[in-house]
C-alpha cells in the first residue's frame, strides 16, 4: 500500500503528518509513505532526518501575498496538478492525505480526478483556506478542534485531535505531581523557524529572571536566522543555557521542561498537552485568521496556559510570569492538570482506522464501476 501525504511549509503542517505516517507504518510495516512538498518549506531538511521520502512539486502560497505573488501562485496551479497526477500514477497511490498549506490542494485535486481515496487533517481551531477549498473534494475531514467543524460538511467531519509522535505520548503519562524545588527548567521555542519577538523579550528579561530564579536552567531554540544574536547575548550576560537553532529531539527536551514559552501553532499545543506542560503562549499576530490566538485561548480556557499577546510583550512581564508559575507549586499543578485535560492520545489510530475503511469502500466502488463497464 502506498500513501501520499501532501504537507510542508512549516512544522505545524509537517509534524502532524509525520506522526500520522508512523501510525500507518505501525499498522502495516509494508506501507510505503511518500511526502509531497516544495523547496520553500522545511520538509527537505526535516524529512531527511525523519527517514521519509520526499518528492517536489510546483506550488506557491497565496495568503498574505501581494498581487504579483498571487498571480504567480494561481498560474502555478495547473503545473502542480499535472505534476501531482504523474506522481500519483507512477506511485500507484492508494490514499492521499492533505494537512493544509499551499502544497495540499493540487495533490488532492489530482487524487479526486484519479478516483483515489483522499482525506484532510485540520489541526487548528480555525481552518485554513487550503483545507476549506478542498473540503468538498475529500471523503473525510479530521479535526483537532470542534470549533473548526462549522466550516465543513458535518457528515464528513471527525473530531479526533492532532496526531502526535509516539515519543510524546510516552511522556504524557508521567505521574509527577509536584514541581522540582530547585533547578527548574525553562524551554523557549518559537516554532520551527524561531520567533524574533520571543527571542528578544526573553533576552530583555534575562537579568530579572536570573535574579528571581537563580537556579533556572534554560533551553532556547532560536531559529536559524537569530541563533548567533541570541547565543552571543547569553554569553555576554554570563548566563549558561543550551542555545540551538533547531530542536530535532523535541520529545526528550520537552519531557524535562517545567514551563514552556512558545508560539501557539496547532502542533505546539498538541505536543504541550500530550506532555501536560504549563505554558506561556505568545500567538503569532500575523497568523492567517488569527488562528494561533484561537488555539492559545483554547488551552488557556482549559487552565493549561497563560496567553501574552505579542503587542503587550515585555521582558519584565515575561520573566514575572515565568516566576509566578514555577514559584507557586499549587498553580503549577493546576496548569499541568489543565494541560493534560486537553491531551488526545488516539488521534493517529482513529484516523488510520477511518482511512482503511474509506480505502476499502473506495475499492469496492471502483470494482463495481469496472464490472458495469464504466
Amino acid at each position: 500500500m502506498t500513501i501520499v501525504i501532501a504537507a510542508g511549509g512549516t512544522g505545524g503542517h509537517l509534524y502532524p503528518a509525520i506522526a500520522l505516517a508512523r501510525d500507518f507504518v505501525r499498522r502495516d510495516s509494508s506501507t510505503r509513505i511518500l511526502f509531497v512538498g516544495t523547496r520553500r518549506g522545511i520538509e527537505s531538511r526535516v524529512l531527511a532526518h525523519e527517514g521519509f521520502e520526499l518528492v517536489m512539486i510546483t506550488a506557491k502560497p497565496v495568503m498574505g501575498k501581494g498581487l504579483v505573488d498571487v498571480c504567480q501562485a494561481v498560474l502555478s496551479v495547473p503545473v502542480g496538478i499535472w505534476q501531482s497526477w504523474r506522481i500519483l500514477r507512477q506511485q500507484q497511490a492508494d490514499l492521499v492525505v492533505g494537512v493544509g498549506g499551499y502544497t495540499s490542494p493540487t495533490v488532492l485535486v489530482a487524487a479526486a480526478l484519479r478516483g483515489i481515496s483522499r482525506v484532510i487533517l485540520e489541526p487548528n481551531a480555525y481552518p485554513g483556506l487550503a483545507n476549506k477549498v478542498v473540503g468538498p473534494l475529500v471523503q473525510r475531514i479530521f479535526l483537532a478542534f470542534e470549533s473548526a467543524a462549522s466550516s465543513f460538511d458535518r457528515q464528513k467531519v471527525r473530531v479526533v485531535g492532532t496526531p502526535i509522535r509516539e515519543e510524546f505520548l510516552a511522556y504524557g503519562a508521567d505521574s509527577q505531581e509536584t514541581i522540582k524545588p530547585d533547578g527548574q527548567h525553562l524551554l523557549v521555542f518559537g516554532g520551527s523557524q524561531g520567533a524574533t519577538a520571543i527571542n528578544s523579550a526573553v533576552l530583555e528579561g534575562l537579568p530579572l529572571l536570573r535574579t528571581l530564579l537563580p537556579t533556572l536552567r534554560i533551553t532556547h531554540q532560536t531559529g536559524e536566522g537569530d541563533y548567533e544574536r541570541v547565543r552571543e547575548a547569553y554569553r555576554t550576560l554570563g548566563i549558561s543555557a543550551t542555545v540551538v537553532p533547531f530542536l530535532y529531539d523535541m520529545p526528550t527536551v520537552l519531557r524535562t521542561a517545567d514551563v514552556v514559552i512558545a508560539r501557539a501553532g496547532a502542533m505546539t499545543i498538541a505536543e504541550l498537552t500530550a506532555c501536560g506542560k504549563p505554558a506561556i503562549l505568545i500567538p503569532l499576530p500575523t497568523a492567517i485568521y488569527d488562528h494561533q490566538m484561537k488555539n492559545a485561548r483554547a488551552m488557556e480556557a482549559a487552565g493549561g496556559a497563560v496567553v501574552l499577546p505579542q503587542a503587550n510583550l515585555t521582558g519584565a512581564a515575561l520573566s514575572a510570569t515565568v516566576n509566578e508559575i514555577v514559584s507557586d507549586s499549587e498553580r503549577w499543578n493546576r496548569m499541568r492538570r489543565g494541560s493534560l485535560a486537553m491531551r488526545r492520545i488516539d488521534a493517529g489510530e482513529r484516523i488510520v482506522d477511518e482511512c482503511y475503511a474509506i480505502m476499502g469502500a473506495n475499492h469496492d466502488i471502483n470494482q463495481s464501476f469496472r464490472k458495469a463497464g464504466g
